[in-house]
């Protein structure tokens, strides 16, 4: 993990502590980075509940309950897809805090309208979701590290 996702990690920690929330992950294209970056945090047990890494579709719709209509109309990358497995990934765990992320990392796989570096979001509390589409630029690394950081950064607003 990258250091600079030690202190990011932490505060997400801190603030889902503060407020006694447990935190699930729904994971594409950061193939389990969100959760790695959380896990790295020595105590996160208190925290953290559980990830899913659904990288196919298929994965999408049976861990997550994800309609396959939705993927169908919307695409998997999207912020519809987006929130579908934020959403999922609370009614398939005990956490009540969920990040979603699904995007194009790269190198290839870009289309038009959803070029390569294009990652959507979803983060859910109560009942609430938010979602947002961001375009990283640089590798595929890059990207997947940008996604990871801007997860969890969008949380501890969305926490406040």
């Amino acid at each position: 993990m990258s250091n600079a996702l030690v202190p990011l990690s932490n505060a997400v920690g801190l603030a889902l502590q503060a407020k006694g929330l447990l935190l699930a992950t729904a994971e594409s294209c950061t193939g389990g980075g969100v959760a790695q970056a959380v896990t790295d945090i020595a105590g996160s047990s208190a925290w953290f509940e559980r990830g899913f890494v659904t990288y196919s579709n298929a994965a999408k719709s049976s861990m997550l309950g994800v309609p396959a209509e939705l993927i169908a109309v919307h695409g998997a990358v999207s912020e519809e897809v987006a929130a579908a497995m934020a959403q999922g990934s609370l009614a398939h765990s005990n956490a009540q805090v969920a990040i979603s992320t699904t995007g194009i990392a790269g190198p290839t796989g870009g289309v038009p309208g959803k070029p390569v570096g294009t990652v959507c979001f979803g983060w859910a509390v109560d009942g609430r979701v938010q979602t947002q589409r961001k375009v990283f630029a640089g590798d595929r690394q890059a990207v997947r590290e940008q996604a990871v950081a801007h997860a969890l950064q969008e949380l501890l607003r969305f926490l406040d």
